[in-house]
């Protein structure tokens, strides 16, 4: 077990990442020794992002040492790195410091392996992301606020109990245990016991009802509430070509070489995020390592016997969030995968969501996860969308108004009620996919018979009445953490997420919800549908019908402005050209790409190259540099397409182009 107290480590220094980049320039140079007493939070970054501290060029090489050198390359100040190769790793920090709401983004968990690799073993801010708070307890990384450094600044010792604050009992013996594979390594040994919570009968939300079904231990309790720590049986996962080659690292560092999965064929491997990087000039030299990251997950997937899902003559079969939706994942079920937007399956009634490399590679072994039973809140959707307005545009209002205040964080996003009818299951997905961005654990959607008939059509034979029997609601008098919110959706207008303002320290976030009609005038020089959150069936259906608008009326996309359309999966490729979507994209200018993952995570076309131009993009995300150094929105496939032929963003109107 891990020490009992905490110390700082003498001749070991203090990180601050304060908002004034030359601050930390000088304390990266050795020029400067700053102290918490001296310091405001508000002088901190608040809502340092993963792909920040691992953009995804740092990622291509899975050795956590090269990734430490690389450590926050995505923090740039008027175009150049603020951390330079081997800054962090080379100042002799041990703590590194920051504002409010550490980690958001991505699930990466080469963002803690950087830090941790570089020498950092205390991340101190007012609040974690709950994927990166999970990833830095797991890889043995502790975590406190900022009244824990006052103290150990001071030169107190400070008890293990001030970083495991509000834990629940198993992630208080990981914290101990100084890691994830430690505490299994205690448990097998005997020299841990999983507790098991009393939790007496109760009501329950649908992911309660869920965990509790698949509750592991032999003994179980009647029901679980929020908090209740529980080891649970999980239903399937996927890592993909971006996380793959690390799941295999950590498992032959523990088991060696010949380790052997417990049950493979509950998950997947997926050639989906890095395969067209390969050749971008922009990756030129990154190329070796690309190669190697696909070549080490071929090795885990044959090693391992895991489903596969690879490219095929350097074409993706899609997206995994996509194709597990389409192929893998049914009602009741409980999904974990390496991803952030593993919570899309939410849309198919299932309790889904991202981990990390290290939590990941202990549950794919055992298929047995340790959890903390979340707290839930519910969307309570009532009335229909008007014409014009999507599932993206409600995710926009719901970040905007609940998750910027903080509303949704951590918790599970439950959606309900008589709305839920208006919605298609594509449009369901959108809005699961989402939750990551609103810094929730999840987003569970209530089963009904349109995600049933979803199912049954992508995969024929598949037995409706067993997955009707599956379908999960929550019980009447559920309780949630956040509340019950209404959620109208006749009154949701076109949004967009803006790129924020630099010079008015608004950084670029998807919370920051405008109104199309209030934004004015935007001149766009790239416009880009796809990704796992708009490279849909019914997303194809949207770019289609503004584009057969438009060249109903002879307009195409305009001069100046490329529009790029990528599928999410095969499947969706055939859906749109058994549609002849295809010919109505050649005739409109539109440039179609082949399945798979790209411009999002900056690996694929439809990147911008430059500061001065801007994109608007279907895609979830918006930070600064993820796909490009331009400045981007995020919009709907709808305004997407409009936007592509007026040259502007522009809510899609049916009468926009007579």
């Amino acid at each position: 077990m891990a020490d009992t107290t905490v110390r700082l480590t003498p001749g070991k220094r203090v990180l601050f990442l304060t908002k004034d980049p030359e601050t930390v320039r000088r304390q990266l140079k050795g020029e400067l020794n700053l102290q918490m007493k001296d310091l405001r939070v508000e002088d901190l970054m608040d809502d340092i992002n993963t792909d920040a501290m691992a953009p995804a060029w740092a990622c291509f090489d899975y050795r956590p040492d090269a990734q430490a050198r690389s450590a926050y390359a995505g923090i740039t100040v008027n175009g150049e790195r603020l951390f330079w190769d081997g800054a962090l790793k080379d100042g002799n920090f041990e703590v590194i410091v920051s504002g409010k709401r550490k980690g958001v983004g991505s699930s990466r968990e080469q963002a803690v392996q950087a830090e941790k690799y570089a020498g950092i073993r205390i991340a101190i801010a007012d609040g974690f992301a709950p994927i990166h708070a999970r990833n830095n307890i797991n890889s043995g990384v502790l975590m406190a606020g900022h009244d824990v450094l006052l103290r150990l600044q001071a030169g107190e010792e400070v008890p293990i109990e001030a970083f495991m604050t509000g834990r629940d009992p198993v992630t208080r013996l990981i914290i101990q245990a100084g890691g994830l594979f430690a505490f299994t390594r205690a448990v097998a040994r005997g020299e841990a016991a999983l507790p098991v919570p009393k939790t007496p009968a109760r009501p329950m939300t649908i992911a309660e009802k869920i965990l509790h079904s698949r509750i592991a231990t032999p003994e179980k309790p009647a029901a679980i509430r929020p908090g209740d720590a529980v080891a649970v049986n999980v239903d399937g996962g996927f890592s993909h070509d971006f996380t793959s080659a690390q799941v295999h690292y950590f498992l032959t560092e523990e088991y060696g070489e010949g380790y052997k999965l417990k049950n493979p064929s509950k998950f997947a491997v997926f050639e989906d995020h890095m395969l067209y990087a390969q050749d971008m000039p922009t990756y030129a030299k990154f190329r070796p390592k690309l190669l190697e990251q696909s070549e080490r997950q071929r090795a885990f997937q044959a090693a391992t016997g895991v489903r596969a899902f690879l490219a095929t003559n350097g074409v993706s079969p899609g997206i995994c969030h996509t194709v597990a939706r389409e192929k893998m994942i049914e009602p009741g079920d409980f999904i974990q995968a390496t991803d952030s937007h593993t919570c899309m399956g939410g849309s198919l009634n299932s309790l889904a969501y991202g981990v990390g490399a290290t939590e990941y590679a202990a549950l794919v072994y055992s298929g047995i996860t340790f959890i903390e039973t979340p707290g839930s809140i519910r969307f309570e959707l009532r009335g229909a969308l008007r014409p014009g307005v999507t599932a993206k545009d409600v995710m926009l209002f719901i970040l905007k108004e609940y998750a910027k205040p903080g509303k949704t964080l951590d918790l599970v996003m439950e959606f309900g009620g008589p709305g839920l009818a208006a919605l298609s299951p594509d449009e369901r997905a959108t809005m699961a996919n989402m939750a990551t961005e609103c810094a929730a654990k999840a987003g569970v959607f209530e089963g009904d018979a349109s995600t049933v008939d979803w199912i049954v059509a992508h995969r024929p034979g598949t037995d409706a009445a067993r997955l009707r029997s599956q379908l999960v609601g929550p019980d009447p008098g559920a309780e949630y953490t956040g509340g019950v919110h209404v959620v109208d959706l006749s009154a949701i207008e076109p949004m967009v997420a803006t790129p924020g303002d630099a010079a008015k320290g608004i950084s670029s976030d998807p919370t920051n919800g405008a109104l199309i009609r209030d934004i004015g005038e935007v001149r766009i020089d790239i416009a880009y549908g796809g990704s796992c959150t708009a490279g849909k069936e019914e997303d194809l259906d949207m770019y289609a019908r503004v584009m057969s608008a438009a060249l109903a009326s002879g307009r195409r996309v305009a001069e100046n402005v490329n529009f790029f359309i990528q599928f999410g999966s095969e499947s969706v490729e055939a859906y749109a050209t058994a549609r002849g979507y295809l010919d109505v994209f050649a005739k409109t200018g539109v440039k179609v790409i082949k399945p798979g993952c790209g411009a999002c995570i900056g690996c694929g076309p439809g990147i911008s190259e430059n500061k001065q131009q801007v994109t608007v993009s279907a895609i979830n995300r918006n930070y600064q540099n993820r796909s490009g150094p331009g400045a981007l929105y995020l919009a709907s496939p709808l305004t997407v397409a409009a936007s592509a032929v007026m040259g502007r963003i522009a809510a899609y109107d049916p009468k926009m182009f007579v």
